[in-house]
Protein backbone atom coordinates (compact mmCIF):
# COMPACT_ATOMS: atom_id res chain seq x y z
CA UNK A 1 0.00 0.00 0.00
CA UNK A 2 1.14 3.56 -0.65
CA UNK A 3 2.20 5.26 2.58
CA UNK A 4 -0.34 8.08 2.08
CA UNK A 5 -3.38 5.81 1.70
CA UNK A 6 -5.71 5.35 4.67
CA UNK A 7 -5.96 1.93 6.28
CA UNK A 8 -9.19 1.88 8.33
CA UNK A 9 -8.69 1.74 12.07
CA UNK A 10 -11.54 -0.61 12.93
CA UNK A 11 -11.76 -4.05 14.57
CA UNK A 12 -12.00 -5.93 11.29
CA UNK A 13 -12.09 -9.70 11.66
CA UNK A 14 -9.22 -11.84 10.46
CA UNK A 15 -9.43 -12.19 6.72
CA UNK A 16 -11.02 -8.78 6.01
CA UNK A 17 -8.94 -5.97 4.52
CA UNK A 18 -9.83 -2.39 3.60
CA UNK A 19 -8.21 0.73 2.19
CA UNK A 20 -9.05 4.27 1.13
CA UNK A 21 -6.85 5.69 -1.61
CA UNK A 22 -5.70 9.31 -1.79
CA UNK A 23 -4.35 11.40 -4.65
CA UNK A 24 -0.94 9.76 -4.26
CA UNK A 25 0.64 6.88 -6.12
CA UNK A 26 -0.60 7.14 -9.70
CA UNK A 27 0.40 8.31 -13.16
CA UNK A 28 -2.26 10.89 -14.11
CA UNK A 29 -1.28 14.52 -14.84
CA UNK A 30 -2.92 17.70 -13.49
CA UNK A 31 -5.80 18.05 -12.60
CA UNK A 32 -6.07 14.29 -11.99
CA UNK A 33 -2.74 14.07 -10.24
CA UNK A 34 -1.99 11.42 -9.62
CA UNK A 35 -4.06 8.36 -8.65
CA UNK A 36 -7.33 9.12 -10.42
CA UNK A 37 -9.47 5.96 -10.52
CA UNK A 38 -12.51 7.43 -12.29
CA UNK A 39 -13.00 6.61 -15.97
CA UNK A 40 -15.77 9.21 -16.39
CA UNK A 41 -14.03 12.47 -15.54
CA UNK A 42 -12.01 13.16 -18.70
CA UNK A 43 -8.72 11.52 -17.78
CA UNK A 44 -6.97 9.45 -20.45
CA UNK A 45 -8.20 5.83 -20.41
CA UNK A 46 -4.62 4.52 -20.35
CA UNK A 47 -3.90 6.53 -17.20
CA UNK A 48 -7.03 5.27 -15.46
CA UNK A 49 -6.20 1.68 -16.42
CA UNK A 50 -2.66 2.08 -15.06
CA UNK A 51 -3.96 3.60 -11.82
CA UNK A 52 -6.50 0.81 -11.34
CA UNK A 53 -3.70 -1.68 -11.87
CA UNK A 54 -1.75 0.06 -9.08
CA UNK A 55 -4.73 -0.54 -6.79
CA UNK A 56 -5.09 -4.17 -7.86
CA UNK A 57 -1.42 -4.93 -7.27
CA UNK A 58 -1.31 -3.09 -3.95
CA UNK A 59 -4.35 -4.87 -2.52
CA UNK A 60 -3.86 -8.26 -4.14
CA UNK A 61 -7.58 -8.18 -4.92
CA UNK A 62 -9.88 -7.57 -7.87
CA UNK A 63 -11.65 -4.23 -7.31
CA UNK A 64 -15.02 -4.09 -9.09
CA UNK A 65 -15.84 -0.53 -10.20
CA UNK A 66 -19.49 0.52 -10.43
CA UNK A 67 -21.29 3.17 -12.46
CA UNK A 68 -22.54 5.27 -9.56
CA UNK A 69 -25.71 7.33 -10.03
CA UNK A 70 -26.56 8.67 -6.53
CA UNK A 71 -29.26 6.05 -6.06
CA UNK A 72 -29.79 3.03 -3.83
CA UNK A 73 -29.34 0.03 -6.13
CA UNK A 74 -27.09 -2.74 -4.81
CA UNK A 75 -25.05 -5.30 -6.74
CA UNK A 76 -24.08 -8.68 -5.32
CA UNK A 77 -20.60 -9.28 -6.71
CA UNK A 78 -19.23 -12.57 -8.01
CA UNK A 79 -16.33 -13.45 -10.26
CA UNK A 80 -18.43 -12.79 -13.37
CA UNK A 81 -19.44 -9.24 -12.39
CA UNK A 82 -17.95 -6.75 -14.89
CA UNK A 83 -16.99 -3.17 -14.17
CA UNK A 84 -19.53 -0.50 -15.03
CA UNK A 85 -22.67 -2.01 -13.50
CA UNK A 86 -25.12 0.73 -12.49
CA UNK A 87 -25.35 0.75 -8.68
CA UNK A 88 -24.31 2.76 -5.64
CA UNK A 89 -23.47 -0.13 -3.35
CA UNK A 90 -22.14 -3.66 -3.58
CA UNK A 91 -21.78 -6.71 -1.37
CA UNK A 92 -19.95 -10.02 -1.62
CA UNK A 93 -19.04 -13.15 0.28
CA UNK A 94 -16.38 -14.21 -2.20
CA UNK A 95 -12.69 -13.90 -1.39
CA UNK A 96 -10.52 -11.75 -3.61
CA UNK A 97 -13.31 -9.47 -4.85
CA UNK A 98 -13.07 -5.91 -3.53
CA UNK A 99 -16.31 -4.01 -3.01
CA UNK A 100 -15.23 -0.63 -4.38
CA UNK A 101 -16.77 2.84 -4.18
CA UNK A 102 -15.36 5.93 -5.92
CA UNK A 103 -15.70 9.33 -4.25
CA UNK A 104 -14.62 12.95 -4.49
CA UNK A 105 -16.82 14.45 -1.70
CA UNK A 106 -19.53 11.84 -1.11
CA UNK A 107 -19.22 9.55 1.90
CA UNK A 108 -17.91 6.00 1.45
CA UNK A 109 -19.31 3.50 3.94
CA UNK A 110 -17.70 0.07 4.40
CA UNK A 111 -19.37 -2.84 6.21
CA UNK A 112 -18.10 -6.19 7.46
CA UNK A 113 -19.76 -8.95 9.42
CA UNK A 114 -17.95 -9.71 12.65
CA UNK A 115 -17.19 -13.23 11.47
CA UNK A 116 -15.66 -11.87 8.26
CA UNK A 117 -17.98 -13.83 5.98
CA UNK A 118 -19.52 -10.85 4.16
CA UNK A 119 -18.34 -7.35 3.22
CA UNK A 120 -20.03 -4.41 1.53
CA UNK A 121 -19.44 -0.83 0.38
CA UNK A 122 -21.84 2.05 -0.24
CA UNK A 123 -21.63 5.45 -1.95
CA UNK A 124 -23.52 7.83 0.33
CA UNK A 125 -24.06 11.22 -1.23
CA UNK A 126 -26.88 13.18 0.35
CA UNK A 127 -29.47 11.97 -2.19
CA UNK A 128 -28.62 8.30 -1.76
CA UNK A 129 -28.35 8.66 1.99
CA UNK A 130 -31.66 10.51 2.39
CA UNK A 131 -33.50 8.04 0.14
CA UNK A 132 -37.26 8.08 -0.19
CA UNK A 133 -39.27 10.81 1.57
CA UNK A 134 -41.83 8.12 2.43
CA UNK A 135 -39.51 6.56 4.99
CA UNK A 136 -35.88 6.10 6.05
CA UNK A 137 -34.88 3.87 3.15
CA UNK A 138 -31.82 4.95 1.22
CA UNK A 139 -28.58 3.41 0.03
CA UNK A 140 -27.46 2.33 3.52
CA UNK A 141 -30.72 0.52 4.24
CA UNK A 142 -30.60 -1.09 0.79
CA UNK A 143 -27.05 -2.37 1.11
CA UNK A 144 -27.65 -3.61 4.65
CA UNK A 145 -30.69 -5.57 3.46
CA UNK A 146 -28.55 -7.33 0.83
CA UNK A 147 -25.71 -7.71 3.33
CA UNK A 148 -27.96 -9.41 5.88
CA UNK A 149 -29.52 -11.69 3.26
CA UNK A 150 -26.11 -12.87 2.10
CA UNK A 151 -24.83 -13.30 5.66
CA UNK A 152 -27.86 -15.36 6.62
CA UNK A 153 -27.23 -17.66 3.67
CA UNK A 154 -23.84 -18.38 5.20
CA UNK A 155 -25.27 -19.26 8.61
CA UNK A 156 -28.78 -19.56 9.99
CA UNK A 157 -28.76 -16.73 12.50
CA UNK A 158 -31.14 -13.81 12.74
CA UNK A 159 -28.74 -11.37 14.41
CA UNK A 160 -25.88 -10.41 12.11
CA UNK A 161 -23.23 -8.50 14.04
CA UNK A 162 -21.88 -5.76 11.79
CA UNK A 163 -19.16 -3.12 11.96
CA UNK A 164 -18.96 -0.03 9.77
CA UNK A 165 -16.26 2.43 8.73
CA UNK A 166 -16.86 5.90 7.32
CA UNK A 167 -14.23 7.33 5.00
CA UNK A 168 -13.29 10.91 4.09
CA UNK A 169 -15.97 13.15 2.57
CA UNK A 170 -16.94 16.80 2.35
CA UNK A 171 -16.99 17.93 5.96
CA UNK A 172 -19.55 19.85 8.03
CA UNK A 173 -17.53 23.06 7.75
CA UNK A 174 -17.75 22.96 3.93
CA UNK A 175 -20.98 21.19 2.94
CA UNK A 176 -23.45 24.02 2.36
CA UNK A 177 -26.93 22.87 1.35
CA UNK A 178 -30.42 24.30 0.93
CA UNK A 179 -33.45 23.89 3.16
CA UNK A 180 -34.78 21.15 0.87
CA UNK A 181 -31.89 18.88 1.83
CA UNK A 182 -32.56 19.37 5.53
CA UNK A 183 -36.27 18.72 4.93
CA UNK A 184 -35.51 15.49 3.04
CA UNK A 185 -33.64 14.05 6.02
CA UNK A 186 -36.10 15.30 8.62
CA UNK A 187 -38.99 13.72 6.71
CA UNK A 188 -37.44 10.32 7.46
CA UNK A 189 -35.81 11.08 10.83
CA UNK A 190 -36.95 14.25 12.64
CA UNK A 191 -33.85 14.21 14.86
CA UNK A 192 -31.68 14.58 11.72
CA UNK A 193 -32.24 18.31 12.06
CA UNK A 194 -29.47 18.49 14.63
CA UNK A 195 -26.97 17.57 11.89
CA UNK A 196 -27.60 20.89 10.12
CA UNK A 197 -26.17 24.23 11.27
CA UNK A 198 -27.76 27.45 9.89
CA UNK A 199 -25.34 29.57 7.88
CA UNK A 200 -27.63 32.34 6.62
CA UNK A 201 -30.08 33.00 3.77
CA UNK A 202 -31.90 29.69 4.16
CA UNK A 203 -28.68 27.71 3.89
CA UNK A 204 -27.24 25.09 6.22
CA UNK A 205 -23.95 23.32 6.83
CA UNK A 206 -24.69 19.58 6.75
CA UNK A 207 -22.78 16.95 8.72
CA UNK A 208 -22.81 14.00 6.32
CA UNK A 209 -20.95 11.55 8.62
CA UNK A 210 -23.33 12.36 11.50
CA UNK A 211 -26.33 11.77 9.22
CA UNK A 212 -24.89 8.40 8.22
CA UNK A 213 -24.31 7.46 11.86
CA UNK A 214 -27.96 8.25 12.62
CA UNK A 215 -29.09 5.92 9.83
CA UNK A 216 -26.70 3.16 10.87
CA UNK A 217 -27.82 3.43 14.50
CA UNK A 218 -31.47 3.14 13.44
CA UNK A 219 -30.52 -0.06 11.60
CA UNK A 220 -28.93 -1.48 14.74
CA UNK A 221 -25.30 -0.93 13.73
CA UNK A 222 -23.66 0.50 16.82
CA UNK A 223 -19.99 -0.13 16.00
CA UNK A 224 -19.17 2.71 13.61
CA UNK A 225 -15.59 3.88 13.11
CA UNK A 226 -13.72 6.39 11.00
CA UNK A 227 -14.88 9.86 9.96
CA UNK A 228 -15.97 11.95 12.96
CA UNK A 229 -16.63 15.12 10.99
CA UNK A 230 -13.26 16.71 11.79
CA UNK A 231 -11.38 18.74 9.19
CA UNK A 232 -8.72 16.04 8.81
CA UNK A 233 -11.42 13.90 7.14
CA UNK A 234 -12.71 16.69 4.89
CA UNK A 235 -12.04 16.27 1.18
CA UNK A 236 -12.52 20.00 0.56
CA UNK A 237 -10.11 21.15 3.28
CA UNK A 238 -7.21 18.89 2.26
CA UNK A 239 -6.42 19.65 -1.41
CA UNK A 240 -2.98 18.06 -1.43
CA UNK A 241 -4.37 14.72 -0.22
CA UNK A 242 -7.97 14.40 -1.46
CA UNK A 243 -9.87 15.07 -4.66
CA UNK A 244 -12.96 17.26 -4.19
CA UNK A 245 -15.58 17.88 -6.84
CA UNK A 246 -17.10 20.82 -4.99
CA UNK A 247 -13.72 22.46 -4.44
CA UNK A 248 -12.24 21.87 -7.89
CA UNK A 249 -15.03 21.67 -10.48
CA UNK A 250 -15.47 25.05 -12.13
CA UNK A 251 -13.32 26.94 -9.63
CA UNK A 252 -11.92 30.14 -11.13
CA UNK A 253 -8.30 29.63 -12.03
CA UNK A 254 -8.57 25.86 -12.04
CA UNK A 255 -8.71 25.87 -15.81
CA UNK A 256 -10.09 22.34 -15.95
CA UNK A 257 -13.44 22.28 -14.16
CA UNK A 258 -13.00 18.71 -13.02
CA UNK A 259 -11.15 16.49 -10.60
CA UNK A 260 -10.23 12.84 -10.06
CA UNK A 261 -11.81 10.11 -7.97
CA UNK A 262 -10.53 8.16 -4.96
CA UNK A 263 -11.68 4.69 -3.93
CA UNK A 264 -12.75 2.92 -0.76
CA UNK A 265 -12.33 -0.84 -0.95
CA UNK A 266 -13.14 -3.75 1.36
CA UNK A 267 -12.46 -7.40 0.58
CA UNK A 268 -12.01 -10.88 2.00
CA UNK A 269 -8.68 -12.63 1.61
Amino acid sequence: MHADWLIPDWPAPAGVRAVFTTRAGGVSPVPYDSLNLGDHVGDQPANVAANRDVLRRATGSHPVFLQQVHGSEVRVLDTATPDGQKADACVTDQAGLACTIMVADCLPVLLASEDGAVVAAAHAGWRGLAGSPAGPYGVLEAVYESFRALAQQKRAQAAIKTIAWLGPCIGPSAFEVGAEVKAAFEAAQPDAGRCFAPCGSGKYLADLPALARLRLKAMGIAQVYGNDGGDAWCTVRNPSRFFSHRRDAGVAGNGFGTTGRMAACVWRV
